[in-house]
């Protein structure tokens, strides 16, 4: 009985010896790549809750087909990202009354020190005077800063 054990654990042994000669051998060297590494992923930084900075660029509005289309350019100048921006154009006419407005929201964070560009498009009415933007978050109010290049 003994020897049926120990012919097992013999069969065991080697084919253990067996796989790991295996799996040692070394593989031939290849020429390095020249390719470079791919670029790491961005760093998640948490959101700000409460105030948050940042500055933004207004572009002069164009009537295009219908519509008021005003680009803008924001740079978060926050130390944490911001959640669901939201910047609204408000037209006030001559009676200075709302007369229409557009919407553009930023889905994805906004991290520190990114730049973001995008056009707020509102419907073209007859008599607008003026527009009025305003700056929204998720967690909280935000604090722009009007600047003459980003």
């Amino acid at each position: 009985m003994y020897r049926r054990f120990g012919s097992v654990a013999a069969g065991c042994l080697f084919s253990a010896l067996l796989c790991t000669s295996l799996v040692a051998q070394t593989k031939p060297a290849t020429a390095p790549s020249t390719t470079p590494p791919p670029a790491a992923p961005a760093k998640w930084v948490p959101p700000v809750k409460g105030e948050v900075t940042l500055e933004f660029m207004q572009g002069k509005p164009k009537r295009v087909k219908g519509e008021i289309v005003t680009p803008m350019k924001v740079k978060n100048t926050s130390k944490g990202s911001i959640a669901l921006l939201s910047v609204e154009e408000v037209w006030y006419n001559t009676k200075r009354e709302i007369a229409t407005n557009g919407i553009y929201r930023h889905r994805a964070l906004l991290n520190p020190g990114d730049v973001i560009e995008f056009e707020i498009k509102s419907v073209e009415k007859p008599d607008l005077y003026t527009n009025l933007l305003l700056f929204k978050h998720a967690n909280g109010t935000v604090k722009p800063t009007k600047v003459p290049k980003l």
